[in-house]
């Protein structure tokens, strides 16, 4: 195993995580909610009507702040190594994963985890461990 020097950033990515963490932590000192984007996703669509504003302003900021950074800085090359098929599937995996754990990674691994909740606990060491599975069958097993 060797590390990408390229691609190590490890400022970047504790800048990011202390902007997250802030944001989690502001949005539910503020507003007493967790911000878990399938939650706040979900509940969008099925929202009474004061809970509309918020939910969109929320969604349209994760969309927009790429968008946003574009006009200052080159964004990163995506690169997606696998077809449209793969892509469909993981997604509905995600899917069904995010409703049979009651939430997302952003939902248990940031807010609930932060909160001491032991059912985040479990949550997020069953994705850690999936996605840790998923990538050992893959690429070892697989040989992909």
């Amino acid at each position: 195993m060797s590390i990408d020097w390229s691609h190590f950033t490890p400022l970047a990515s504790l800048a990011g995580g202390v902007l997250i963490g802030t944001a989690a932590a502001m949005f539910a000192l503020l507003n007493g909610r967790i911000a878990g984007i399938s939650g706040v996703l979900g509940g969008l669509f099925g929202a009474s009507r004061g809970d509309i504003a918020w939910r969109a302003a929320f969604v349209l900021g994760l969309v927009g702040a790429p968008w946003i950074h574009s006009l200052f800085a080159a964004l990163p090359t995506v690169r997606i190594d696998t077809g449209y098929g793969a892509l469909i599937l993981a997604g509905l995996l995600v899917g069904v994963g995010t409703r049979y754990a009651a939430g997302c990674t952003s939902g248990h691994g940031v807010c609930g985890l932060a909160r001491l909740s032991p059912r985040s606990l479990v949550a997020t060491a069953a994705f850690v461990g999936a996605g840790f599975a998923t990538v050992f069958v893959v690429r070892h097993l697989l040989g992909a």
